[in-house]
């Protein structure tokens, strides 16, 4: 497990995992926040942890928290994000030092969760898709940070 990062918090069973060498498997906060209304998208993210669960892993919803990181977010915190929807901003690796300077929350998208679960010490990130390079991208050079946080990132993404 990597040293402590002054601006993360891991929740107590992902911790007890990562110490142990049980499997945890990181997954964003986006989707909830941006990819579903309420109460489908609390519901939905309970039950993807449950299905990380029942297959012998530890779940770690990230995302960033009154600016902190935070790696396995409580079931309250999934629902806070949930009810908040959209009036929670998507988290790149961009914004991730100003929602912690001015502790705010953000939901991550895959580029902020592989940071966040490199900081924890999770290697494995489970998505249900990555940004990519966009219709005209010659001229407006519209390429995801997620590309790029794949190349320098040491966490696999499935």
């Amino acid at each position: 497990m990597p040293a402590a990062h002054p601006h993360l918090d891991i929740h107590p069973d992902v911790a007890a995992a990562l110490s142990a060498g049980r499997p945890v498997v990181a997954l964003e906060s986006t989707i909830i926040s941006h990819g579903m209304p309420w109460p489908q998208n609390a519901e939905t993210a309970l039950a993807v942890q449950a299905e990380v669960r029942a297959h012998g892993a530890v779940p770690a919803t990230t995302a960033v928290v009154d600016g902190r990181l935070v790696a396995g977010l409580s079931d309250a915190q999934i629902e806070r994000v949930a009810r908040a929807g959209t009036a929670t901003p998507k988290a790149s690796r961009r914004d991730l030092p100003l929602l912690i300077a001015q502790g705010r929350s953000g939901t991550t998208t895959v580029a902020a969760t592989m940071i966040i679960a490199a900081a924890a010490g999770i290697r494995v990130f489970a998505t249900g898709g990555i940004g990519g390079v966009h219709r005209g991208a010659e001229r407006t050079m519209d390429v995801s940070a997620d590309l790029l946080e794949l190349a320098r990132t040491p966490v696999a993404v499935v």
